[in-house]
């Protein structure tokens, strides 16, 4: 898929994004995720600013990028409300270039759906991130449970079309075979939903 068509879905899924970061279940997941973020703080895809409730703003310095303006849009409003600042960049994160090694702490969530290379982008987070800084990612993707995993290829390539999404990426299986040391992992609905903490090496 072009990537021109890909930000145009999420353009379109903005207003949707922006109502479902209030989503309960989420939140709880996102809150037991990031509760101990702290320092220069970059979020990759952050989307309509879903995890921004859940920054303290005493204690981050957060950097967030998204490839879709109206996600954007929606984000600054969420910091807003929440009196948080942040830096924003429009790019793609597949083809954005950062310093190196220049922030502590680096968050993903519900992103690795739709890169084209997905271990790549897991290899960048490392790079960016200092050594022994902290990786976070909330990702979904295929299901241990044999028919749920076949409903998620049956349904994936309607859900790529529709709303630019993989149903059915290994996201385990792309983390473990990336650079980054994984800490900790928990899984969720059916084990769709993957909670991973982990360290840049």
């Amino acid at each position: 898929m072009k990537k021109s068509t890909l930000v145009r879905k999420f353009n379109k899924q903005a207003s949707m994004y922006e109502r479902n970061s209030r989503q309960r279940t989420l939140g709880e997941w996102r809150s037991r995720l990031l509760q101990d973020l702290d320092g220069k703080v970059l979020e990759v895809a952050v989307g309509a600013g879903a995890n921004f409730p859940y920054y303290n703003r005493e204690t981050v310095d957060l950097t967030a990028v998204d490839f879709s303006p109206e996600m954007l849009k929606s984000a600054q409003r969420m910091a807003a409300d929440l009196d948080l600042k942040v830096s924003f960049q429009q790019h793609d994160i597949e083809t954005l270039q950062l310093p190196e090694r220049s922030f502590d702490c680096v968050v993903s969530t519900l992103s690795l759906c739709g890169y084209d290379d997905p271990l790549q982008v897991v290899n960048k987070l490392n790079r960016w991130c200092k050594p022994g800084g902290r990786i976070y990612l909330l990702e979904h993707g295929i299901s241990h449970i044999k028919l749920l995993g076949i409903t998620q290829h049956l349904l994936n390539p309607a859900a790529r079309r529709i709303s630019g999404c993989h149903f059915n990426r290994d996201i385990l299986g792309i983390v473990q075979s990336s650079d980054i040391e994984i800490i900790k992992t928990e899984r969720y609905y059916g084990g769709m939903v993957h909670l991973i903490w982990a360290r840049a090496t």
